[in-house]
């Protein structure tokens, strides 16, 4: 089994990177079944994960896209000092999206067979 790592760092709204590497994660697991894909959250990217976003009608919304990137067994981690510096808890994150450490976002690097920087 392939193992791709998503490594976010730019704030979900604002620019597109999270929105893009999103796409990416939920193609991934349309057409990709066998691939293990993992996305790990850092600096304002932490803010993908808060949970009850509200975006205008017609308007990317990051939490759904998120979701449908669980739903699809993608693995979803946020860089804890990160989340911290921000005020971030875990009773405030989607569901199913977990605070790490930098320790295991290293072993994810070394583990994965490719890593793609948004």
């Amino acid at each position: 089994m392939s193992k791709i790592l998503i490594l976010i760092n730019d704030a979900p709204y604002g620019t597109e990177k999270a929105y893009n590497a999103l796409r990416l994660a939920n193609q991934l697991g349309k057409e990709h079944e066998t691939v293990d894909v993992r996305i790990f959250l850092m600096a304002d990217a932490v803010n993908c994960a808060i949970a009850n976003q509200n975006t205008p009608n017609g308007y990317y919304n990051i939490e759904r896209m998120l979701k449908f990137s669980l739903i699809k067994k993608a693995k979803v981690k946020i860089c804890g000092s990160c989340a911290d510096a921000r005020g971030l808890k875990n009773n405030q994150l989607i569901e199913g999206v977990e605070i790490s450490t930098m320790a295991e976002f290293t072993n994810w690097v070394v583990d994965s067979d490719k890593v793609l920087t948004f």
